[in-house]
């Protein structure tokens, strides 16, 4: 717990999260940790810095074109809820029952990948990105719009995804159960563009809520599969 309390202090010292964000970020980390163990902190780490990277990638682009996050990408305990709620809530289970802790343990992992893919497939898409287009829908979009995506944006996304999908085979063993966190985690993407251009462009979901309906279903897909199909 020490040392995850040094790690908060250090990212707000890096003003990439705010004291109040740090606190129940470490929080958070700590129920990952108590279910998951150092595996699981390794793919929550890669998910902070890896999306606190992107965050602040161009940011004067982002900044000029009105599309950066608020505080200039520092996070918030809105992001840390959003993104790493889920993780925590299944890394409490694991805990509680840890009979079931390899299946909560995979999906833990998938719904980091989701976030991860999120992202990189929104920042770097805003800075990359040269056609968009509306999810759902496939319609002409705009940068930035609820729901648009782009080429460029959905290759980082998937490049996310699969990022953590190999640094979980790296921590928990090479086996079929890799690819299918790469492929749950870009689900949770596609489904939370799908629900920015529903729901949250429609007033009854923010953002925060739609990031964490998207690492919930990455998270479902893939216990779901794990169960169904035996992946793991």
């Amino acid at each position: 717990m020490l040392a995850l309390a040094f790690a908060a202090l250090a990212a707000v010292m890096l003003r990439a999260i705010d004291p109040i964000g740090a606190v129940f970020g470490c929080l958070t980390a700590f129920l990952i940790f108590l279910g998951g163990g150092f595996p699981a902190i390794i793919l929550l780490g890669l998910f902070f810095l890896v999306g606190s990277l992107a965050t602040v990638w161009n940011m004067q682009k982002k900044i000029s074109s009105g599309l950066a996050q608020e505080n200039k990408g520092r996070r918030s305990v809105s992001n840390v809820l959003g993104n790493g709620g889920v993780a925590a809530v299944l890394g409490l289970l694991a805990w509680r029952f840890p009979e079931h802790s390899v299946l909560l343990q995979y999906m833990i992992a998938a719904s980091l990948a989701s976030a991860t893919s999120d992202t990189l497939s929104s920042e770097m898409g805003n800075v990359y990105g040269s056609r968009f287009y509306k999810i759902p829908g496939l319609g002409p979009g705009r940068r930035g719009e609820d729901g648009a995506a782009s080429p460029e944006g959905t290759a980082f996304g998937l490049i996310g995804s699969a990022g953590i999908a190999l640094a979980y085979g790296f921590t928990a063993g090479w086996n079929r159960a890799v690819a299918w966190i790469a492929i749950a985690g870009f689900l949770g993407n596609l489904t939370d563009s799908i629900l920015g251009g529903s729901l949250q462009k429609g007033g009854y979901l923010n953002n925060h809520g739609v990031n964490f309906l998207s690492t919930l279903a990455a998270a479902l897909f893939a216990g779901g599969m794990a169960l169904l199909a035996g992946v793991l």
